[in-house]
């Protein structure tokens, strides 16, 4: 060995040679600022196929039935519970979802269309109505129809399937006696509806009767005008025809079927008919006449007797009179005054009269002893504001 500056020497012995490079150590760079390390794109497998996982889940499940075949100790309980499970999985698996069924809802009620005139002398009539429009084109549903007679309970009168369209009709309904009250459901797989609003018919066949109150037939009218009133079927038409000089009145009847109407009358006798017409369509017909008279105020004068004889003097007599207005209705209040002349002495007037309700009024007096034989001249006056005056006289005769 030697030695450098008196000290000995260390050297490191050298691993014998391979042949090969040794290799060298390259150390790691930092990425430069403001730049991200590229990454790896990560790589997914794809999902199993429905057979192979239906194997997994077998192996599984096969694991587990070795667990529980030890708690349990059996074979048949192991493969039971085995079997139940495996088979409720696949078939979670593969079964195809059922859709949920949606349960019918009830329709809502149909509408009966009402008449213009529920009044009606047709045996049999068409209901005509719709429905909602949801209840429309689905098979099955059905239009049912209901009448209660009078105040009878309801029936059912018939069935229609409902059509493709809302409005309905329903032919050919025959009629009873008096009020028929219709109502409609509508029927199907979820029930029946509600009834419909109520819509009412009513069958009448009979002719109309003509009661005329004023004036009777064969009354005398005192005027241009005569008022016929009367009654008759309620709110029926009333044409009142003067076959004397071709003239034709209408009017109606009130909800009470009392009518007044007045028809122009000519001189002498006026023949006139009443035809009523009521909302069924059926007709009643009725004659009579009335005389048409002076058309003014009448005054008309009677004595309690018209012949006395002078022997029997004094004798006591009585004057009446009749009022009658110028359409020849008996007149209240009318203002009176009778007067007696009898030859021989004075003549004597009575104070103011007024007629009673019946339009008459009465004076008596006497003729006194000391009248010659001859004629008593009987004067009445009758004053009114509203037809002005009237005068009417008779004679008493004085015999021997």
């Amino acid at each position: 060995m030697s030695s450098r500056q008196g000290r000995p020497s260390q050297v490191r012995p050298r691993p014998p040679s391979t042949g090969r490079p040794v290799p060298t150590r390259a150390r790691g760079r930092a990425p430069a600022p403001g730049r991200l390390a590229a990454h790896r794109r990560v790589e997914t497998t794809r999902r199993l196929a429905l057979p192979f996982r239906l194997l997994f889940v077998a192996a599984v499940v096969s694991l587990c039935a070795g667990v529980l075949f030890a708690a349990t100790g059996g074979v048949g309980k192991v493969a039971d519970v085995l079997g139940s499970t495996l088979t409720g999985f696949v078939d979670d698996i593969t079964s195809t979802p059922v859709p949920s069924v949606i349960p019918p809802s009830l329709a809502d009620a149909p509408l009966i269309e009402k008449p213009d005139e529920p009044y009606t002398n047709e045996p049999k009539v068409d209901l005509v109505g719709t429905i909602p429009e949801g209840a429309a084109g689905i098979d099955g549903n059905r239009i049912r129809i209901y009448v209660a007679i009078g105040e009878g309970a309801p029936g059912v009168v018939t069935e229609i399937p409902v059509g493709r369209t809302v409005r309905f009709v329903v032919p050919d309904i025959t009629l009873a006696d008096g009020a028929n009250a219709f109502t409609a459901t509508i029927v199907s797989d979820a029930g029946e509806s509600d009834p419909s609003p109520v819509v009412t018919y009513v069958f009448d066949a009979t002719n109309p009767r003509i009661v005329v109150s004023k004036p009777r037939d064969g009354a005398v009218v005192n005027a241009k005008t005569a008022s016929i009133e009367g009654e008759t079927q309620a709110r029926s038409e009333v044409r009142i025809w003067n076959a004397t000089s071709n003239l034709t009145v209408s009017g109606a009847a009130d909800e009470n079927g009392k009518f007044a109407i007045s028809l122009p009358i000519v001189a002498g006798q006026n023949d006139i008919g009443v035809t009523a017409i009521d909302p069924a369509g059926n007709v009643g017909h009725l004659v009579m006449s009335v005389l048409k008279g002076s058309g003014k105020l009448e005054a008309s004068l009677s004595a309690s007797a018209y012949t006395i004889k002078v022997s029997r003097l004094p004798e006591r007599v009585t004057l009446s009179v009749a009022v009658t207005d110028p359409d020849g209705r008996p007149l209240e209040g009318a203002r009176v005054t009778f007067t007696l002349a009898a030859p021989g002495v004075p003549a004597v007037t009575s104070k103011r009269i007024q007629t009673a309700g019946d339009g008459s009024a009465g004076w008596s007096t006497t003729i006194p002893k000391g009248a010659t034989t001859g004629q008593v001249s009987c004067t009445v006056i009758v004053q009114t504001s509203r037809f002005g005056n009237a005068t009417d006289q008779t004679v008493i005769t004085i015999a021997k």
